[in-house]
């Protein structure tokens, strides 16, 4: 099992690094835009002496023709200043370099023009962290429950009702569920607040705003996991080992919470992971639309202003997420059955 995870995580990082090399590159090549229009002069030279130090530009003393893009220019003391971009592998080997001996992702280039990457990633990290927390805590036990309820009642009217309005609601994009909840509950009949709050609004208010996102994003999650643990516990209660189990003496009941659950959980229980990873991803349409402060929106922001240095940290940390995730869901299914070793040779 060692083994097996020390090469899973040397596998991620690696995974990680090309993931992000890919992106940086990419990024890059969708051009680059006047990232310090409308800051002050000296805010701007200090900004581009920053990127110069970085290895992100270059500067000259005159116009070079032929190099690459002009990005700014200054006469500071009598003496003219051109900056350059940096051809993009000569930015990408500089950017790796910054990280990996200063752990310097750089500074935001628009959204907040010389504040560190880093910080404003971490800014607004615990508001998405807290909404997606919330979802899954409120949809796990929820799906769960109507799984186990139709499945119980497989085949009865409860079972039908129940897989039919999981078919509706999974078949509704969470956009349109919020764009439905935002007219019906806020604008329409004004039972909710419209936007995320202030910093400053009331504790009542910042309660109420975390219905809308919990809402729009648990309807997915919910329907989810009911077709799912339906579809396991059907396939248990009709195993040979329960019907044996039965022979043997044990009630319906018995059986059921003894065996059936049990062994049916045994897949579920690992998903849990899995459908927080899918809440985590699917916030951006929500945190746009719902004005909600959290990495989703700046994710967007970043791409639609070109603020690359924002942009990859962002990315980082989904990259990061998704493939922790998916090694700890790998080693759960060790942990909760121990029939399963992971990495074992017969």
């Amino acid at each position: 099992m060692l083994k097996y995870v020390i090469k899973r995580i040397v596998l991620a990082l690696i995974t990680a690094f090309i993931i992000l090399s890919i992106t940086f590159i990419l990024v890059k090549s969708l051009g680059i835009a006047d990232t310090t229009f409308g800051a002050k002069e000296n805010v701007k030279h200090a900004f581009y002496l920053k990127q110069l130090n970085l290895g992100y530009v270059v500067v000259f003393d005159h116009e070079v023709d032929g190099y690459g893009k002009l990005l700014a220019q200054f006469h500071i003391e009598g003496v003219d200043e051109y900056f350059y971009a940096r051809p993009i592998l000569e930015q990408y080997f500089a950017w790796l370099k910054n990280i990996f001996t200063a752990w310097d992702w750089g500074e935001s280039t628009s959204i907040e023009l010389r504040s560190q990457a880093t910080d404003i990633i971490a800014s607004r990290l615990p508001t998405s962290m807290y909404i997606n927390i919330v979802s899954v805590v409120v949809s796990v036990p929820l799906g769960i429950g109507l799984g186990i309820l139709a499945g119980l009642k497989k085949n009865t009217w409860v079972d039908h009702l129940i897989s039919t309005l999981v078919m509706i609601f999974i078949s509704i994009p969470s956009f349109v569920v919020i764009s439905f909840l935002m007219y019906f509950l806020c604008y329409k009949n004004q039972l909710l607040p419209s936007m995320w709050p202030n910093p400053s609004d009331t504790i009542g208010n910042k309660i109420l705003a975390y219905f809308i996102p919990v809402m729009s994003l648990s309807f997915g999650s919910i329907c989810g996991y009911t077709r799912f643990v339906r579809a396991e516990l059907c396939e248990v209660m009709s195993s040979e080992y329960l019907l044996l189990a039965r022979t043997k003496g044990l009630t319906k009941n018995q059986a059921i919470t003894r065996h059936a659950l049990k062994n049916a959980f045994v897949p579920i229980l690992p998903s849990i992971l899995a459908e927080f990873i899918g809440i985590f991803g699917g916030s951006m349409i929500l945190e746009k639309l719902y004005g909600i402060p959290g990495i989703g929106d700046l994710y967007i922001r970043s791409i639609n202003e070109k603020d690359y240095n924002v942009l990859m940290v962002d990315m980082a940390i989904f990259t990061t997420v998704g493939l922790l995730a998916g090694i700890v869901l790998d080693l759960s299914y060790g942990f909760i059955d121990p029939r399963i070793r992971m990495g074992e040779k017969k």
